[in-house]
């Protein structure tokens, strides 16, 4: 694969939403040292790479999301020399990390943003989108006005506090306030994105999940424009830092690999995706119709059929996200048991694919409803603190007097935590790290390996080989299934397959990793 970082293809990462990971100062928020501190724990599991959600200065009206200094860590989480440090630790563990970057916006207190609404020209007049004056707010866009001393209304990405930068318009509506995605006034904002991008990199940072990547420039319906900007991103990595990557928050492999030169798109939880078949598929009337739902689920075929193709138009070219949940989903525990989850994780594990797994949900933790917090609404309950020790306060999370914890940890009598989990060899936790070991040791169950499909029944039954010589068959329901195929030595085995002449009797709920004959 050219121009393609070599660690990537073994790449496994662990998501940390930073606030809710490990507070080492007892003020009830987590930081960049408690993570540096877990590092050990993560490389232990099997992880071999982090993506940190956002770190930098913020009023964190979303979460972070909101950047107000992109080249500053916010003082809740330390300082920059604890960031190198964090990334310095983990390299000395072969680990990597990535960064949250959020280009499509900033928070409305950014210096850009407040220099953006002088009523005199200046460098960052063009920074961002604005109307051609205050009483005009066209149609199809959302807008704040009155809200700046420039005369115009400026328009948004998401909340009120999230001002949109400026890449410019593909299709240009209305030249009284629209500029081409071309036009000189617009190449300043990627430019400085750019010199973000580079800042981190030369201080050892290994690349970035980009979020909403496909929001650049406006009025670009097939992403054309957009992609191009991108682009010029990957030219400018390949040529001053070939081993970093940056992974896309697109949701369409095909556009944000193939197109926009993204090295991974990161693949949420839509219809039609795998992740939304596979774990979170819930009909109208509530029925959990997951693939892993042992008693109500849709075929394997349609579980896989989007991934498929887009697997095909990839081939080559980048690697498709699979993820085990993240910061904006509720947990996969929400609608998957403890037995479910563990055929789940063979799959993430198992598939050609780069995996990510979102803090916590090795030990199954719970998705905590809670009242929104820093414009997280239903998402809260995912963003709940890191479950370490039943025995210690706050579940090992933080010393802080619970009034102070930034969210609550779950505080029912049976809160899963990763102390009880490592000590229990038949956990989810030690299953885990037994999926990363083997495809750790496997080349042909990681990234670049070549999937073939062997078995796809109505009945549920998957059975499919990566590369030369390893098969992985599935049985998710509560019912004994029948393979027309004979397995070699077993890699890993979740409940029962037994061998009787050229047929293989799959027990209810069975996994397996095996040999090919």
């Amino acid at each position: 694969m050219s121009n393609m970082p070599k660690w990537l293809s073994n790449a496994r990462f662990y998501e940390i939403y930073p606030q809710s990971f490990y507070d080492t100062n007892g003020d009830g928020i987590g930081d960049l040292n408690g993570i540096t501190a877990k590092l050990d724990y993560v490389k232990q599991l099997g992880f071999n790479a982090l993506w940190l959600n956002p770190c930098f200065v913020s009023p964190f009206k979303d979460a972070g999301y909101d950047v107000a200094d992109y080249y500053k860590i916010a003082p809740r989480y330390g300082t920059n020399e604890d960031m190198y440090r964090l990334v310095s630790e983990a390299h000395a563990r072969d680990m990597h990390v990535i960064l949250d970057l959020v280009p499509g916006h900033t928070s409305d207190k950014c210096k850009w943003f407040r220099q953006s609404c002088k009523p005199t020209r200046n460098v960052y007049s063009d920074r961002y989108i604005w109307s051609k004056c205050v009483w005009d707010r066209p149609q199809g866009y959302s807008w704040v006005a009155g809200g700046a001393d420039r005369d115009g209304c400026y328009m948004l990405n998401f909340f009120n506090s999230q001002p949109a930068l400026n890449y410019g318009f593909n299709e240009i509506t209305d030249a009284s306030w629209q500029m081409s995605y071309t036009d000189e006034r617009v190449q300043g904002t990627l430019n400085e994105m750019m010199n973000v991008m580079r800042y981190w990199l030369d201080r050892g940072v290994d690349g970035f999940r980009v979020d909403m990547a496909d929001s650049l420039v406006k009025n670009d319906e097939d992403k054309t424009a957009t992609a191009s900007l991108w682009r010029k991103v990957r030219t400018m990595l390949d040529e001053e830092y070939p081993e970093a990557v940056i992974v896309s928050e697109w949701c369409n492999a095909p556009r944000s690999i193939n197109k926009a030169g993204f090295h991974c798109d990161f693949i949420l939880n839509h219809w039609y995706k795998l992740g939304h078949y596979a774990f979170r598929y819930v009909d109208d009337k509530g029925v959990n119709k997951s693939y892993f739902c042992k008693t109500s689920h849709v075929s394997a075929k349609d579980m896989l059929e989007k991934y498929l193709d887009e697997l095909k138009q990839t081939e080559g070219n980048g690697y498709i996200s699979l993820i085990s949940g993240n910061h904006d989903t509720e947990r996969i525990s929400y609608t998957l048991d403890e037995s479910e989850l563990r055929l789940a994780y063979t799959l993430l594990l198992t598939l050609p694919g780069v995996p990510f797994f979102y803090y916590g949900d090795e030990i199954a933790m719970r998705y905590i409803p809670q009242p929104s917090k820093e414009g997280g609404f239903h998402r809260t309950g995912t963003r709940t603190p890191m479950q370490w020790d039943k025995t210690q306060q706050n579940l090992g999370f933080s010393t802080a007097e619970r009034r102070k914890l930034y969210l609550d940890v779950d505080r029912l009598d049976d809160a899963p935590c990763a102390k009880q989990q490592m000590e229990d060899p038949s956990s989810l936790w030690n299953l885990v790290r037994t999926l990363n070991g083997i495809r750790q040791s496997h080349v042909d169950l990681q990234s670049d390996a070549q999937l073939k499909v062997l078995h796809c029944s109505s009945d549920s039954v998957l059975c499919y080989q990566r590369g030369g010589n390893i098969g992985v068959v599935f049985n998710p329901t509560d019912e004994q299934r029948t393979l027309p195929l004979t397995m070699g030595d077993k890699l890993l085995e979740i409940g029962k397959a037994t061998t009787d002449g050229n047929t293989t009797i799959l027990a209810p709920q069975t996994a397996v990793i095996f040999k090919l004959k």
